[in-house]
């Protein structure tokens, strides 16, 4: 090994899972104690710059390339001599050399590796290994053929392919992943790039594709270190090709760790998107810059403006609290319709009736007015119903009115099946009940029938006078007229008056009073109703006279009637006599 003495940190390089410190995945590019790490997009590169040592790992393989200058023969095992002379890169350990580098490979084990994957003999072989077959490969859809077709051709007379093409055979017949065999492919393409020939070997491919990022492009001799705004140029750097994915021509990353490419540097917002130099943008209500003085963005809080004040007093309207269309960072407050009707400034829900004119039905709907952007109001003449129920009438409507109305006119009642109809006040009774008595009132605006039963009083033929016994004139009870109640004189005193005078003493001034025969009926031999009247009346009576004191002084005499008999005498029936049940037999003149 070489004599220069490098203090190199151990980092273990995994392709899909990044480089590792003491079990930390490290941020790349990383570079630091004589040691950087690198990614292209494809491969992870470990570089050592004071030794001139570049290591690239691949998805399926790696590359190990040493200077002369610090290992020419200062190597063995798997890397050969470093002599230049491939005739003394097989040899064994203690310096034995052998025809074949696969017997040699196997006498060269690793130490400390502690990975299930890695089998460590623990005695050399004794025999060789399997032959490597030189015929077709053993997987039918090998990519192998593709080293010796037009793809590599430009390379052939640099690199010969052959070696290759046999490791690629040997990978197809022995491992199952095809990927494996882009090992080959991929060792091939880098022998070739280091003779200057660039092969685009992989868009030839579905299993080796490059698979780059929309934002990248793949390209087999890309700079292991790409270029970014940051560089220096004083900046001595180990800069080689190496296959990757790269930003587009005319194109570099921002800086080494952000991956994000740009045409002109400038600045990263907070969300990673690059901004020019002194251009302005918004980001979560603040106002910020790229300064280019600083080379970063600074932000300070959006100044918004006053929003406009909308009018929106009126009803149907609401104020509502929005993004302003044209800033969306800042406030915007519309007057916005809402979902109702209006109709005289007041709001009316859908499908409510709105009195808008006389004579129409208008509802509140909720189709869209566009002139107002309010519901619309539609209207329909009323429909009049002049048909009415029984005991009802319609009535005209009066001048300012729409429709005529259903007016009551009689109570209606059911009797038996038979309706009869009665008007206000009317009475009816059943014939066959004379004492049922339905009246038709009228009770909180409405007519109704109203029953009543008449209840006699009691009635004993044995207490009535001789032939006086007869029908009450409802039809319903027997009455009569009772001997303690026939005819008789009725002793009275009274003083008695004559305009501005009177007696100074009460006088007697009996009367007669009583109840007579008197009754209607019908009489079969006169076929019409028979009328039979008798008055209560004085038979015999006297002539008295008293004085009268009168206010001016006068004392005047005043002759009267003094009754001393009373008896029942045939009269003349009229209404008045039929109704009366007392006379009194004085009357003053």
């Amino acid at each position: 090994m070489s004599t220069t003495a490098v203090n190199i940190m151990f980092v273990t390089v995994y392709v899909k899972a990044g480089a590792l410190q003491d079990g930390v995945k490290l941020k790349l590019p990383y570079s630091q104690h004589g040691v950087r790490v690198l990614n292209s997009g494809l491969n992870l590169i470990f570089e050592i710059p004071r030794l001139n040592v570049i290591i690239t790992f691949g998805i399926t393989g790696f590359s190990v390339n040493l200077p002369y200058n610090y290992f020419g023969r200062n190597t063995q095992g798997h890397c050969g001599t470093c002599t230049n002379n491939q005739a003394d890169d097989c040899m064994l350990p203690g310096g034995k050399l052998v025809e074949s580098c696969a017997v040699m490979a196997d006498y060269w084990p690793a130490k400390h590796i502690y990975q299930p994957e890695c089998q460590i003999p623990s005695v050399p072989p004794t025999t060789g290994p399997e032959p490597i077959p030189t015929s077709t490969p053993c997987n039918p859809d090998s990519i192998c053929d593709m080293l010796r077709s037009s793809v590599f051709e430009p390379c052939h007379p640099f690199v010969n392919p052959e070696n290759f093409y046999l490791g690629c055979v040997f990978d197809s017949c022995h491992v199952s992943n095809p990927a494996v065999e882009c090992t080959s492919l991929q060792t091939y393409a880098a022998a070739c790039a280091q003779v200057g020939v660039c092969i685009h070997w992989r868009n030839h491919t579905t299993i080796c594709a490059s698979n780059c990022p929309s934002d990248k492009v793949y390209k087999p001799c890309g700079p292991s270190e790409q270029p970014t705004c940051e560089d220096n140029p004083n900046e001595p750097s180990m800069n080689f090709t190496t296959e990757g994915c790269f930003c587009p021509d005319g194109m570099k990353l921002f800086n080494k760790e952000s991956g994000v490419c740009v045409d002109k540097c400038g600045c990263l917002d907070p969300e990673g998107i690059p901004r020019e130099f002194n251009e302005k943008f918004e980001y979560k209500c603040q106002d910020c810059i790229c300064e280019e003085s600083t080379k970063a963005v600074t932000c300070k809080p959006k100044a918004c403006p006053p929003p406009p004040v909308a009018n929106c007093s009126g009803p149907g309207f609401v104020l509502v609290n929005q993004t302003n269309p044209a800033d969306n960072c800042c406030p915007a407050f519309l007057c916005q319709p809402k979902r109702v009707c209006v109709h005289k400034d007041v709001e009316y829900q859908p499908g409510s009736s709105v009195p808008v004119i006389d004579c129409q039905d208008c509802t509140c709907t909720n189709l869209v007015d566009p002139h107002t952007n309010l519901f619309k109001i539609t209207c329909e003449f009323q429909q009049c119903n002049e048909k009415c129920d029984e005991g009802f009438e319609y009535m005209e409507p009066s001048s300012d009115e729409c429709c005529g109305k259903c007016v009551q006119t009689h109570c209606i009642l059911d009797f038996n099946g038979t309706k009869e109809f009665l008007v206000q006040g009317q009475s009816w009774s059943p014939s066959e009940s004379k004492c049922e008595i339905h009246t038709c009132i009228k009770s909180a605006g409405a007519l109704a029938p109203v029953s009543s039963q008449i209840i006699c009083p009691p009635f004993q033929e044995s207490n009535c006078d001789p032939n006086t016994v007869q029908t009450a004139a409802n039809g319903c009870c027997k009455i009569c007229v009772e001997k303690e109640k026939a005819c008789k004189i009725v002793p009275m005193k009274t003083k008695i008056k004559r305009r501005e005078c009177q007696s100074l003493q009460e006088v007697e001034l009996p009367y007669c009073e009583g109840s007579c025969n008197t009754y209607t009926k019908y009489s079969e031999l006169a076929a019409a109703m028979e009328h039979s009247c008798s008055c209560c009346k004085e038979t015999r009576s006297s002539t008295r006279s008293v004085d009268l004191h009168c206010l001016n002084g006068d004392v005047i005499p005043h002759n009267y009637t003094y009754v001393e008999q009373c008896g029942c005498d045939r009269a003349q029936c009229s209404q008045s006599t039929l109704n009366a049940r007392k006379r009194r037999s004085y009357r003053l003149v």
